[in-house]
């Protein structure tokens, strides 16, 4: 396998395509901000008026089936800044949508160390890892205050079977999970710091653009010891690569702000060479 094919497994295991027009999201994002602060802490949703529901439900729903949806995803909550979500051992119960925030899912290492397992923003779904024996392996933890759409996964089921358009969508979500799953073991087992931190950040931004923010720049929402976690490296390494962009003028820095200026140079470290 060719490491750019290798390159895109990865970058396209989170890859979404928002319909509609851009700028209609981002006006209501801003007025989503100004409402986030509403109480109380849960509050009626109807996916049917979101737009963001091209980022976590199926497209072609009908108005019927857009309102028995609506029924189903009932509440949403609200997570400040470093506080869990859900915990590693807790009882599963449901999927959660992202509606803004991000977050962090990590576990527990045996010196007690977070290992961190991914990064997840508004219009992706979290909470799949409890499928399997109805407890969650891991822990999800607000990287900011966030708000998420509850979404019963006993429900969900019940109106899969009755739905196939919805059906399907469930079914493409367990799916992403698996590649992304590979293209994190891609990662860590056959690439140079170089070539995992270029990987994450044209992954991240490329999320980011579907979500109609900036091709180029962007903030970051995690640590740079949180990084290092998730690719494997020690945050002395992620640092001393971040420098190392910075002296060759492929991206700039300040702070938690990163405006790539080199897309091309970029994709040439992760695409330097063929994949084993």
């Amino acid at each position: 396998m060719e490491r750019q094919d290798s390159f895109l497994i990865f970058i396209n295991w989170q890859e979404v395509q928002l319909q509609g027009n851009i700028d209609q999201y981002q006006g209501y994002h801003q007025f989503d901000a100004k409402i986030g602060n509403m109480n109380p802490e849960t509050i009626k949703v109807a996916c049917s008026n979101c737009n963001l529901r091209e980022l976590c439900m199926p497209m072609g729903l009908s108005l019927e089936e857009l309102d028995r949806l609506d029924d189903v995803v009932a509440i949403r909550r609200k997570i400040k800044r470093g506080t869990t979500l859900f915990r590693n051992g807790e009882k599963f119960m449901s999927l959660y949508a992202i509606r803004t925030g991000f977050f962090k899912t990590c576990v527990a290492s045996e010196d007690g160390r977070d290992q961190v397992t991914g990064f997840q923003m508004a219009g992706e779904v979290i909470g799949l890892d409890g499928i399997v024996n109805d407890h969650h392996t891991c822990d999800a933890v607000a990287l900011e205050d966030a708000e998420v759409c509850v979404m019963p996964f006993d429900r969900i089921e019940e109106l899969s079977r009755e739905i196939n358009s919805l059906q399907r969508h469930v079914h493409k979500i367990m799916s992403r999970e698996i590649v992304r799953e590979h293209g994190v073991m891609l990662l860590l087992g056959s690439m140079r710091a170089e070539e995992r931190l270029a990987t994450f950040l044209l992954n991240l931004v490329q999320r980011l653009h579907a979500r109609g923010f900036s091709q180029s720049e962007l903030v970051l929402r995690m640590t740079r010891e949180e990084i290092g976690s998730f690719l494997g490296l020690k945050l002395e390494t992620v640092s001393r690569t971040f420098s190392k962009f910075v002296e060759e003028n492929i991206v700039e820095v300040k702070q938690r702000h990163v405006r790539i200026l080199n897309t091309e140079l970029l994709r040439d470290i992760v695409n330097s060479k063929a994949c084993i």
